[in-house]
């Protein structure tokens, strides 16, 4: 392992995630951690379309301060990470980015909709891991 993306939205499940990559992480020197936040368009959509770059200079403090906590698990544990967001539909800019920055691990949280929601449209982790052709590891 190379490459290792905790996307992050600042919930438990995410933190909880964070703190198995963060032990992971510890664990194998040299492995490139990045933390990636993705914005739902619609919170966006005041400012019209942007582009990635501009979606990560006006979002970045942002994104940075919601990623805060895991920021601090990674630290705590001698780990460095690298921040990005983006905007979009959560599981593709997952995937997307998985296969742009040459990831070849992800580890993310669920976030326990219930089983009535999951059935009816599915989580985000459900769908990157049936997308994406690396191993993740799904934490509750």
């Amino acid at each position: 392992m190379k490459h290792l993306l905790l996307p992050f939205d600042g919930s438990p499940s995410a933190t909880r995630a964070a703190r198995h990559a963060a032990e992971l992480a510890a664990l194998i020197p040299g492995l490139r951690v990045s933390l990636l936040h993705v914005f739902d368009p619609v919170t966006l959509a005041p400012h019209g379309a942007l582009v990635r770059h501009e979606v990560e200079s006006r979002y970045g403090a942002a994104a940075a301060a919601l990623m805060a906590p895991a920021v601090q698990v990674f630290e705590s544990a001698g780990v460095s990470v690298e921040l990005h967001c983006r905007a979009g539909a959560s599981a593709s800019e997952i995937a997307q980015y998985i296969h742009e920055a040459g990831c070849d691990a992800v580890v993310m949280g669920t976030r326990g909709m219930g089983p009535l929601a999951a059935i009816l449209i599915g989580s985000v982790a459900t769908r990157v891991l049936q997308t994406v052709d690396v191993p993740v590891t799904l934490v509750k």
